[in-house]
């Protein structure tokens, strides 16, 4: 009997052996192939998932218990019912396949395939036993073999469809028939590569038809078309044989030519295409009128940049546009730079919405007569990180042709609110703040649902209104959102009132709480009499119709005590305080220094 222990205990031991080895060679399979192997018991959800698994899912890799809830966490929710239907439904029949995608903490995404087999023993509950594949990379494979495919049939379109045009069109305009861009591309490429026949020197004439939209609509495209013909012939009979002309599409037009030693021959060539396509020309009896405006660049060496020369003619031309129309305008060096600082401004607005670098700057309003505090306006500022602290006047032309000034205003709301709390909190005692809102964010649709969320108490804000722009803006959203703003408690200022253009009935129709009389009026009523005959004028409008009047632009007690005499009933400016930062109001506001001032 112990002879047969010891041959039953070596070969235990053997198979102890046997089986060591195949768990080290399986779990070896299992680093390499980087698989992750789980289980789960299917009544209660426990679940036991090896470091691997937990690596895929990037959780921590401690061995610890798992749960059904961890693994639904994790997954992709576009994905999450699709993979428990198909867990439900096959799991029962013994196995199951998913692929799905799951969620890391630092939003990554990962592509797993999952598959699972039920496993059963007699007095125990079932298991599922299954296996991850982190197939991300395939994923990722696949995805750019895809893409590959996409781009080598887009260009293969490309080309059949250069081919059509090529076919169809050739190398001029059908309307028109004057060279199209694709002649101009080629002859410019000549040049670029001759030196415009050897001369070593080009110009390019950018033209765009004006009020051509116009004739369009009111008159149809048949006349359109008749206009571009008409503008062909022009631009045929005033230059030279030597030159191109093509039309690039739509109504704008090049035209190609010497550059000469001067700008003379070009300016004269200019002047006269502007003049001659004056002239109304009559389309099936009506009469028909447009101008041009034309950008030229000029380059005069033997190395010829035809994109850049194409850039600066376009250049050119917008700032022709800016400048009125009807003109011609030449590019210049410094017309690049402040093309270039312009961009670069406007890349720095953006980075700074970003990085949060907007910021309200804060100038205290006073009563006339107690000179007690009764408000304070929140001006906008930047922060610029190498140019330091800039005001509106150095970025808000820039701001709103980026559409972004209404973004600005948020901002500067609500840090002004969340200050408006924090001197509330402090004792401070700050009866209302003004901030100033642009037009575009008072043509905002969701501008009243925005207010709506915010922390607003009815007096304590106010919404200052540049008179110049808004006053007359008496229909449509604009005038219903600034109805909206009363009914949330917010009031209405007209700023800078007395250098726009409202009249007293939309001045009656928009009732505002208060208004500002511009620093430009208020400024020379100490040696002018008229001036300050002027800004009595405008307190006596104001007090018949019970607004307010606040004068800004305050620089000595003398204008605070004439203001004061004539009816303002606020004051502001640097006789008080200048605009200052939020610390440094609070310092202001606890050492009462208007008192001292005064």
């Amino acid at each position: 009997m112990i002879s047969e222990r010891h041959r039953h205990i070596r070969e235990l031991d053997l198979r102890e052996a046997q089986l060591s080895r195949l768990t080290r060679r399986l779990n070896l399979a299992l680093a390499a192939s980087r698989v992750g192997v789980w289980e789960m018991e299917l009544e209660s959800g426990a679940e036991t998932w090896d470091n691997r698994t937990n690596e895929i899912y990037g959780l921590p890799q401690d061995g610890g218990p798992r749960d059904h809830a961890q693994w639904k966490a994790v997954v992709h929710k576009d994905d999450l019912d699709r993979v428990q239907t198909i867990f439900e439904r096959d799991i029962r029949k013994g196995s199951y396949q998913a692929d799905y995608r799951v969620v890391l903490a630092d939003g990554r995404i990962r592509h797993v395939r999952s598959i699972g087999a039920l496993f059963s023993e007699p007095g125990q509950p079932d298991k599922v036993v299954g296996a991850n594949w982190d197939m991300t990379a395939d994923v990722a494979m696949t995805e750019n073999l895809r893409q590959a495919h996409q781009i080598a049939e887009a260009r293969n379109a490309e080309l059949e469809a250069a081919r059509s045009r090529i076919e169809h069109n050739a190398l001029h305009d059908s309307l028109t028939g004057l060279p199209n861009r694709r002649y101009l591309d080629e002859v410019l490429k000549q040049h670029a590569a001759d030196g415009f026949h050897g001369s070593g020197s080009i110009a390019l004439l950018h033209i765009d038809l004006d009020r051509f939209k116009q004739i369009n609509d009111t008159l149809g495209h048949a006349a359109g078309d008749a206009m571009l013909v008409h503008a062909s012939k022009v631009l045929g009979a005033n230059c030279r044989e030597t030159d191109f002309v093509a039309r690039i599409g739509g109504d704008e037009f090049i035209i190609v030519s010497s550059a000469g030693s001067t700008d003379d021959r070009l300016n004269a060539l200019a002047d006269r295409l502007v003049k001659e396509m004056r002239k109304p020309t009559i389309y099936e009896g009506h009469e028909c009128r447009f101008g041009v405006s034309i950008g030229v660049a000029v380059r005069r060496s033997a190395d010829i940049d035809v994109k850049q020369l194409l850039i600066n003619a376009d250049i050119a031309l917008y700032r022709a546009k800016a400048r009125g129309r009807n003109r011609h305008e030449f590019f210049s060096e410094a017309l690049q730079a402040e093309v270039i600082n312009t961009k670069r401004v406007a890349d720095d607005i953006l980075t700074a919405l970003d990085t949060d670098a907007f910021f309200p700057f804060y100038q205290p309003q006073f009563c006339a007569h107690s000179l007690d505090l009764v408000g304070v306006e929140a001006l906008a500022r930047w922060q610029h990180p190498t140019e330091g602290l800039k005001t509106p006047d150095r970025f808000m032309d820039i701001a709103e042709e980026l559409n972004v000034m209404a973004q600005i205003d948020g901002l500067i709301l609500d840090k002004a609110l969340a200050d408006l709390t924090r001197w509330d909190r402090a004792g401070f005692d700050v009866p209302r703040i003004s901030v100033n809102v642009s037009l575009r964010r008072l043509n905002d649709e969701n501008l009243i649902s925005s207010l709506k969320t915010l922390p607003l108490s009815p007096g304590r804000v106010a919404f200052e209104l540049v008179e110049s722009i808004y006053l007359d803006e008496n229909e449509g959203l604009v005038a219903w959102n600034i109805d909206q703003i009363k009914e949330l408690g917010i009031e209405v200022e007209i700023d800078d009132f007395g250098t726009g253009y409202a009249s007293i009935v939309s001045l009656q129709k928009l009732h505002p709480r208060r208004l500002k009389i511009d620093r430009q009026l208020v400024m020379p009523i100490l040696a002018e009499p008229a001036q300050r005959q002027l800004v009595a004028s405008i307190v006596d409008i104001g007090k018949s119709m019970d607004i307010e009047i606040v004068a800004e632009g305050v620089e000595t007690m003398e204008h605070a005590a004439i203001l004061r005499d004539l009816g303002c009933d606020i004051l502001q400016g640097y006789a008080f305080a200048k605009p200052m930062s939020r610390d440094a109001f609070e310092r202001f506001l606890g050492e009462k220094s208007w008192r001292q001032a005064s």
